[in-house]
């Protein structure tokens, strides 16, 4: 006698045991967009920002305050510069998420709580940890990298932390920074492209880590003129910020966050209703 088991959509049967086994969801669908969909989406961010009552700029304040505690730190024990921005890498991806969630919450709700937005990672902690700890190797791989750049660059002193990033800011070297900005391009695209929706997704649709980063890519190989308009804008305005002294990530880094959202929710196909 044969054992029937009743199979729902997205299962399948193992014969051989007797049991249902839940399927792998399936990869969501990518949207098409134009090139000019990221100035919707920061304009989407703005009206996010005014309707929460700026409630995202205490993420903002915590920019800015990551943001002076690096530049304290590298004029005062420059030695540990690099594992306070790894430090802040692995933070980053959590308080970014405070922001999404804002976002989230008042498209569900019309209202959103900054209380709430602050334990939202909680909802799929393992895949967002282990998406932090890859932006946090390829921060160290990137850091090593600079210093064999350094390395072969310079002939007067053995590479430091110190000394690379004073090279950086400095035209003694432009064999130096040219080779740098180049590598350097190639490394923030690949982060770029991993990243872009990636954490809004695994915030929105519990999603596993690699399904998440592969979503991400598929995005921007899907619409390359947005995705590249849009990390221009994101380097313009967070580069024009960290420039004038961290003060604009008050209003501009939840201006990226809430934007970013709304990226996801135009790159990534919406779920089924099941």
């Amino acid at each position: 006698m044969t054992n029937s088991v009743d199979k729902q959509p997205g299962e399948v049967v193992n014969e051989s045991a007797g049991t249902v086994e839940e399927l792998p969801p399936p990869m969501p669908a990518i949207n098409q967009l134009g090139a000019d969909a990221p100035v919707d989406w920061l304009k989407r961010g703005w009206a996010d920002l005014v309707a929460t009552r700026f409630q995202g700029c205490f993420y903002g304040l915590v920019f800015v305050l990551m943001g002076y505690a690096i530049v304290w730190v590298y004029a005062t024990k420059w030695q540990l510069t690099m594992g306070l921005i790894g430090g802040f890498f692995l933070m980053g991806p959590f308080l970014c998420t405070g922001l999404y969630d804002l976002s989230r919450q008042r498209e569900q709700n019309g209202s959103a709580s900054l209380v709430q937005s602050l334990t939202c990672w909680t909802r799929n902690m393992s895949s967002l940890a282990f998406f932090a700890i890859i932006l946090t190797f390829s921060m160290i791989v990137w850091a090593r990298v600079s210093l064999i750049l350094f390395a072969l660059s310079s002939t007067t002193s053995f590479p430091t932390v110190k000394g690379v990033i004073g090279q950086i800011f400095s035209l003694d070297n432009p064999q130096f920074l040219f080779l740098w900005m180049g590598v350097g391009f190639v490394f923030a695209s690949i982060v770029f492209a991993i990243g872009v929706v990636a954490a809004p997704m695994m915030l929105d649709r519990k999603s596993d880590t690699l399904m998440a980063i592969f979503s991400s890519v598929r995005s921007v190989i899907a619409n390359p003129r947005a995705m590249y308009v849009w990390a221009l804008i994101v380097v313009v305005i967070i580069g024009l910020s960290l420039i004038a002294g961290f003060i604009p990530l008050l209003i501009t880094a939840p201006l990226i966050g809430h934007a970013t959202w709304h990226a996801y929710r135009d790159l990534v196909a919406t779920e089924p209703a099941s």
